[in-house]
C-alpha cells in the first residue's frame, strides 16, 4: 500500500516485511517521506514501531522489500553504499545513549573523530556549534551524569547532527521527560526543522509532542502488521472512520467507540 505519491521523496519504503525468528512484525509496508518533513510513526505497544525504525537506519535487515535513502538502498550489501547512507543520517536513541565516561563535547565530537580527518581544534569547534544549536552553550565540559534528562536528549540530538546529516531519526525523544521539558524539546525539533530544512523521522507515543511537531503521521497496528492510517494528527483525530485510530488520538479507553465523535 503506497500512501503518498511524492515526485522526489527523500525516503521510499517499498513492500517492507520484517520480523524476528519465525515472527513477522510488519508485512508489505510502503510509504514515502518528503524532504524537510517531520514524519512521525505511532501505534500501540508491539505494533512494530521500533522494528520499522531499526530497518530504516540499517540495524536490522528486512525479510523483503526496499528502503531507499536519498537514492541509495540501505539493504545493499555494498559497503560503499552503506557508508554513504550513514553520512546522510543521524540517530538519537530513546535513552540518549551518551557515553558516561566522556564529556559532552567528546560525545558530540565522536563521529567527527571516527569518520573524518578533521583536526581536534576544528572538531571541537563544530561540536560546540552543534551544542549551541540545541541550547547547550557552555556545557561541553560537563559529564552526562551532570545533565538533566532533557539536556541529555539535547546533547544526543547535537551528536546526531554533527556530520550535518540530511535526515534525523529520533526514537521516543520525549520519553521520560516532564511536560515542560518535553515541550521545550518539541520546540527545538520544530525550530531545527524550519531553520535547517532537515528531515525528521520520529517514533513517538506522546500525543502532545505528536501534535506539536508532526507534519504527517503513519499509524501502525499490531493486528494488521502494517499501516492502519496516515495523515496529519488532526485528520487522524477528527476525520478517520477507524474507531481504534480515533481512540488513540483522543486517549479513549477500549469500549468507548460509541462515545467518540469527530470534532
Amino acid at each position: 500500500m503506497t500512501l503518498m505519491d511524492n515526485s522526489d521523496p527523500i525516503i521510499v519504503v517499498e513492500n517492507l516485511t520484517a520480523g524476528y525468528n519465525d515472527t513477522v512484525i510488519i508485512e508489505d509496508v510502503s510509504f514515502t517521506v518528503d524532504h524537510g518533513e517531520v514524519f512521525v510513526i505511532v501505534g500501540g505497544s508491539g505494533c512494530g514501531k521500533s522494528t520499522l525504525l531499526k530497518q530504516m537506519i540499517g540495524l536490522s535487515r528486512p525479510r523483503a522489500g526496499k528502503i531507499i535513502i536519498d537514492g541509495d538502498d540501505i539493504v545493499s550489501d555494498d559497503e560503499a553504499v552503506k557508508n554513504r547512507i550513514r553520512r546522510k543520517i543521524g540517530v538519537m536513541f530513546q535513552t540518549g545513549a551518551l557515553f558516561g565516561s566522556m564529556t559532552i563535547i567528546e560525545n558530540v565530537r565522536l563521529a567527527l573523530d571516527e569518520f573524518t580527518d578533521m583536526p581536534r581544534e576544528a572538531a571541537d569547534l563544530v561540536a560546540t556549534m552543534k551544542l549551541n544549536l540545541v541550547g547547550l552553550n557552555g556545557y561541553g565540559n560537563h559529564m552526562p551524569a551532570e545533565l538533566s534528562g532533557g539536556m541529555q536528549k539535547r546533547a544526543a540530538i547535537a551528536r546526531a547532527m554533527v556530520l550535518d546529516p540530511e535526515i534525523l531519526f529520533l526514537d521516543e525523544p520525549s520519553a521520560g521527560l516532564d511536560p515542560v521539558t518535553s515541550a521545550g524539546l518539541d520546540a527545538l525539533i520544530k525550530n531545527l526543522s524550519e531553520t535547517l530544512k532537515m528531515t525528521f523521522v520520529i517514533v513517538s507515543h506522546e500525543l502532545s509532542s505528536i501534535f506539536a511537531v508532526a507534519d504527517r503521521v503513519i499509524m501502525l497496528q499490531k493486528e494488521l502488521k502494517g499501516i492502519v492510517a496516515s495523515g496529519t494528527p488532526t485528520e487522524l483525530r477528527n476525520r478517520t472512520d477507524n474507531p481504534w485510530v480515533r481512540r488513540f488520538f483522543l486517549r479513549q479507553p477500549a469500549g468507548c467507540e460509541d462515545s467518540i465523535t469527530p470534532h
